[in-house]
């Protein structure tokens, strides 16, 4: 990736175009692709208000839009993964909000190539080289996954393209 300056405002420069990792803009946020993908396909979506820190923040009307484009976000890294990897297992989907001050929806593929005393369990418990580091970084060679995600979004509807 190229500067990671951009991680500073995530949501910003989501607004601005700037941010890579920027998948398609939803009602209620962005779907982007993860920075780390030592589970191929995890995503994120941000919500388009950095104002908001938790979803008892939103009105009722928009907090069900922001659930629904969790919903279809999860949906279009299921079917993506399934496509691209036959040990493709499922989706976790998380709201957990204990680094990041701001709302946002972790979207986790899980597959049955990991490792047994991983597979059951949360994927927060993955070793610390997952998290850090350039083996799982996101980069170029993840364009045919960010490419179907991203195809998937487009199919289930309501998906902006990113500028550029």
């Amino acid at each position: 990736m190229p500067d990671d300056d951009w991680r500073r405002d995530r949501i910003g420069n989501a607004h601005r175009g700037t941010n890579p990792t920027v998948l398609r803009r939803l009602d209620t946020g962005f779907a982007v692709i993860g920075d780390r993908q030592f589970l191929p396909g995890y995503s994120v979506l941000l919500t388009d208000d950095p104002a908001v820190t938790r979803l008892s923040d939103l009105p009722r009307p928009r907090r069900a839009a922001y659930l629904a484009d969790m919903e279809r976000l999860a949906e279009a890294v299921e079917r993506a993964c399934a496509q691209l990897d036959p040990a493709f297992r499922r989706v976790n989907i998380e709201i957990l909000g204990n680094t990041d001050p701001y709302l946002h929806a972790h979207i986790w593929p899980r597959y049955d190539w990991e490792p047994e005393d991983r597979v059951g369990r949360p994927v927060w418990l993955y070793e610390r080289e997952c998290w850090h580091g350039e083996k799982h970084a996101l980069g170029p060679h993840h364009d045919t996954l960010r490419a179907a995600i991203g195809a998937e979004l487009d199919r289930l509807g309501g998906a902006q393209r990113p500028p550029g």
